[in-house]
């Protein structure tokens, strides 16, 4: 997780989390998709775009007033 002490300065711990993972799954698709010639199917492409909402939402902050 990229949470040390200077990131925790900047960005919240669910913050850093988020851009742990969203990283990661972008990573691994690369890697899946190039290397392992794995094919990317709907439910995927879904699947992540849920996860990048997820991320649009911590990143926004709270909702309401």
């Amino acid at each position: 997780m990229p949470a040390n002490r200077y990131g925790a300065h900047v960005y919240t711990v669910a913050e850093l989390k988020t851009m742990q993972e969203v990283i990661t799954l972008t990573v691994f698709a690369i890697f899946s998709i190039r290397y392992l010639g794995e094919k990317i199917t709907l439910d995927h492409v879904i699947g992540f775009a849920l996860i990048c909402a997820g991320a649009f939402f911590v990143f926004r902050g709270p909702l309401g007033g």
